[in-house]
């Protein structure tokens, strides 16, 4: 008996110690983007709170993008992913970035984040329109890329296709680099605003915006329905006197439709009803709100996000 007693309470420590060690909870990996981008870096803020706050234990990854991180949730590599709006809708419905692969269903929406700009970005100063990029090297992303449909749908509403410029397909840091270098004359860089590789460029160099308004802006909406006007505040960027006008999609984060209804209820809370703390750590928590999580979404809710907006009178949709 004494010895039955002994491993009872050898057991019983063993499982104390464990609770207390922090190894519970779920396990998830996020994907984000490049670390010169806002997904990268926001990203590393949402898992921290998730972390904390929810029991879940997330991991967070440098990757290749909205792609790469869908389909990283549809291999069983990532389990929450950051995105651009439009590129989940590609995937959703199986065309542009998802025609050769198809519909890709294994995710669901857990909410939207902030506005994405399309940031078109020089140091040339003949540069002042996108009328101007005709003849000109232009960085328009990776092929295939989110940041690559953005660069086309800019450039066929100004009447300019990719043969009317010298295209280069690089990242956010690549380009960043080759402006510097002098090898490019522009790139199209779809990020939160202030991006890290543009603040850079700004403070060590004479790069600035180029508008995309007026015409071009509205023949973007008409075209995409996904797109949304966008102001880039004065002195988001060193150098940058007055708002710049733009178009905007916006950063959303995706979970696996594999993931439990009360793991992604929890995160959900945990970012939402840490707004404040997380707006304090990032910039770009200052758009978390209930309205920007739930509105302009294209893909389905997952039933836990679902859950928690419910919970605060907000309906979204489900599957």
């Amino acid at each position: 008996m004494k010895k039955i007693m002994s491993i009872v309470l050898a057991l019983s420590l063993v499982l104390a110690l464990a609770a207390c060690s922090g190894t519970a909870g779920t396990k998830m990996t996020m994907g984000t983007g490049g670390t010169a981008g806002t997904y990268y870096g926001y990203g590393g803020v949402l898992g921290q709170y998730i972390t904390n706050n929810a029991n879940v234990n997330v991991t967070v990854v440098s990757t290749d993008g909205s792609k790469a991180n869908i389909q990283g949730i549809q291999a069983g590599n990532y389990q929450l992913g950051t995105v651009q709006s439009d590129v989940m809708s590609y995937a959703w419905e199986g065309t542009r970035a998802f025609e050769q692969e198809g519909k890709v269903d294994s995710f669901r929406t857990v909410a939207g984040l902030y506005a994405e700009a399309l940031q078109l970005v020089t140091m040339d100063p003949e540069i002042k329109s996108v009328y101007d990029l005709k003849g000109k090297s232009v960085s328009i992303g990776a092929p295939g890329s989110g940041v690559y449909f953005n660069a086309i749908d800019v450039l066929t509403a100004a009447g300019l296709t990719e043969k009317d410029i010298k295209a280069q397909y690089q990242s956010f840091a690549d380009s960043a680099d080759a402006l510097k270098d002098g090898k490019i004359d522009a790139a199209f860089i779809v990020a939160g605003a202030p991006t890290p590789a543009i603040t850079e460029l700004c403070t060590t160099n004479s790069a600035y915006l180029v508008p995309i308004d007026g015409e071009i802006a509205e023949k973007i909406m008409a075209a995409c329905p996904f797109y949304t006007v966008y102001e880039v505040p004065a002195n988001t960027y060193a150098g940058q006197k007055e708002t710049v006008k733009t178009v905007t999609v916006k950063a959303t984060l995706i979970v696996s439709s594999d993931a439990t209804e009360e793991d992604v209820y929890k995160l959900t809370a945990a970012i939402f009803d840490n707004a404040e703390a997380i707006s304090a750590e990032n910039a770009k928590g200052a758009e978390l709100s209930l309205e920007n999580a739930t509105s302009g979404m294209t893909v389905p809710f997952h039933k836990g996000a679902a859950k928690y907006f419910e919970e605060k009178g907000i309906t979204v949709a489900v599957d």
